[in-house]
């Protein structure tokens, strides 16, 4: 046995604990910030204070736009160790590392053991998979079981694979793929079956369909993913056709959620999403492409580029966009970097990393404009708090990028990407940990803190023209919406004596309760005003004001 393995493995269980504390060490510091912190924190609250887990809530309202699998996730942490910010974001930080240890074990399967420790590290260190890791919100455990899914069917279609790994690995990669259902939807079979029949087109390898084992793997996909979806059906009857209709093919052809970006959104995301791995991506990418097996053999890192490629394209065309929808390619991303990093040459290497001390430096220079970003909503003053961390990450990426260099010069290419990927970490943390400073514009948090000596059990408490995301979470109860649907509208149409249509109802009920609260942002207060309706401040910020009657 060699003498030196025993002191490396020991270093690598130490940089993996640190890795542990730097990845989870923040999840509770930090505000939920609107929207999607706030309703994936209250749908869950609400799931684990009503007992109902089939049917979501959100404001108390029934809200079908997501499947259930994040909400029993978040409740049971919730009814386990309370309602903090860390157990709201607990099933996306877990998930997330999750992934990093299953490209980790697929690239040593697939491509050895340094190609798998590299693909972890270049995953668990690329902005934008840390930055979401960190966020309540559904895309990393979708990401999660859709990795899963597209592992299970790489390891049980490599031509090493046995009958027996092959049965045990498509079933792992059906079962995932129900998993990735109940986290988003038709999304999660959708992709991975193209990205399968593109693959088999382009390599005219139509003989995979013979090893799906599709005979039972659908069966166990149906077992775990079809329960719930009946059971919501049953118990709601217009169920269907809102999710499956409006949530899916209304989402992705029309502009019905106002999130339409042009075609080109996803390219600067993915680009800043990579650091530091950018360039390692571009030529991972290049060199994927390329023949390295007879005809006849399988060709995994041309479906990872295809899974990349597909994903990326199928979003861009898509008129529903937001960041966080690419990050499904990320995992097949790592594993092509993982393999490209176990072949590298130490000196192109060097050359890769001397562009990221570049940009890293600019960063430091630049860190003070985003205070240009500023306004009547989100003070200077805010910004100012944040640019410090700003500097920090950039300088921490800087010192970690020149590190990496100095080790590429004495052809030491492993503690180069160790290197590297630490910075990576380290510095998407200090973004994240940092936002917080904004945290008084973009969370109820602080506001909230305000409200609660004025809120006294029972009382009626509105929401005017506007739904705050965060706020019923913090102060554990619903509230009552006024002249505004949104995302809400459907719901509200199924139940539509939990809201106030218009403003003229409102100042009806509102003349005459004796003890009521009502947030809203400041034109309503000045309309309100206006009108005369009688309204004493008890707490305001630059975004809202919460009045109580007189």
């Amino acid at each position: 046995m060699d003498s030196s393995a025993a002191p490396a493995r020991g270093r690598y269980w130490l940089l993996l604990l640190a890795a542990l504390l730097i990845w989870f060490g923040n999840l509770e510091y930090r505000k939920l910030v609107r929207p999607d912190e706030g309703r994936y924190a209250e749908i869950p609250r609400e799931m684990a204070a009503s007992g109902d887990w089939v049917t979501p809530r959100l404001n108390g309202i029934k809200y079908f736009e997501k499947p259930p699998l994040q909400y029993w996730a978040t409740a049971s942490a919730y009814t386990l160790f309370g309602e903090h910010h860390w157990t709201a974001r607990l099933w996306s930080a877990l998930t997330g590392v999750l992934g990093i240890l299953l490209v980790w074990y697929a690239g040593v399967r697939l491509f050895g053991p340094d190609a798998g420790l590299y693909a972890a590290l270049t995953l668990g260190s690329s902005l934008l998979y840390v930055l979401i890791g960190h966020v309540n919100d559904l895309d990393m455990g979708l990401t999660f079981f859709m990795g899963m899914g597209l592992a299970g069917f790489l390891l049980a279609q490599r031509d090493e694979a046995t009958a027996r790994d092959n049965r045990l690995w498509m079933h792992v990669a059906w079962a995932a793929i129900a998993l990735a259902v109940l986290s988003k939807g038709l999304i999660g079979i959708a992709l991975p079956v193209a990205v399968l029949a593109i693959y088999m087109l382009m390599e005219r390898d139509f003989a995979l369909l013979r090893k799906l084992h599709a005979g039972t793997g659908l069966p166990l996909f149906l077992i775990i993913a079809a329960p719930w979806f009946i059971a919501v059906s049953l118990a709601n009857p217009e169920f269907p056709g809102f999710f499956f209709v409006h949530e899916h093919f209304d989402r992705f052809f029309t502009t019905v959620h106002g999130r339409y970006q042009p075609w080109w959104y996803f390219i600067p995301i993915l680009l800043a999403g990579a650091v530091p791995w950018l360039v390692t991506l571009a030529d991972a990418a290049v060199r994927a492409w390329r023949v390295e097996q007879p005809a006849a053999a399988f060709r995994p890192k041309r479906l990872l580029l295809i899974w990349a490629v597909f994903i990326f394209a199928l979003f861009s065309a898509s008129s529903s966009k937001l960041p966080s929808y690419i990050l499904p390619m990320f995992p097949a991303l790592a594993l092509l970097m993982g393999e490209r990093l176990s072949r590298i040459s130490s000196a192109a290497l060097g050359w890769q990393v001397l562009p990221v001390m570049a940009a890293a430096a600019a960063a430091i220079g630049l860190a003070p404009a985003a205070e240009i970003r500023a306004g009547d909503e989100v003070p200077v003053a805010l910004y100012r708090g944040y640019v410090p961390w700003l500097v920090a990450a950039a300088a921490v990426m800087f010192a970690a990028a020149g590190a990496s260099w100095y080790y590429c010069r004495r052809d030491r290419v492993k503690p180069a990407v160790i290197a590297l990927a630490a910075g990576g970490l380290v510095a998407a943390q200090l973004v994240l940990t940092g936002h917080d400073a904004l945290s008084p514009a973009s969370s109820a948090y602080h506001l909230a803190q305000k409200i609660k000596p004025h809120l006294k059990p029972g009382v009626p408490f509105y929401s005017v023209g506007f739904y705050e995301q965060t706020l019923p979470f913090y102060l554990k109860r619903t509230v009552t919406v006024v002249a505004h649907q949104d995302e809400l509208e459907f719901g509200l149409q199924q139940e539509p004596q939990k809201w106030i249509p218009d403003q003229a109802a409102f100042e009806r009920i509102w003349r005459a309760k004796p003890y009521a609260l009502a947030i809203m942002d400041p034109p309503w207060f000045g309309r309100l005003r206006q009108a005369g309706l009688p309204m004493q401040v008890v707490a305001e910020d630059t975004r809202r004001v919460v009045v109580r009657t007189l």
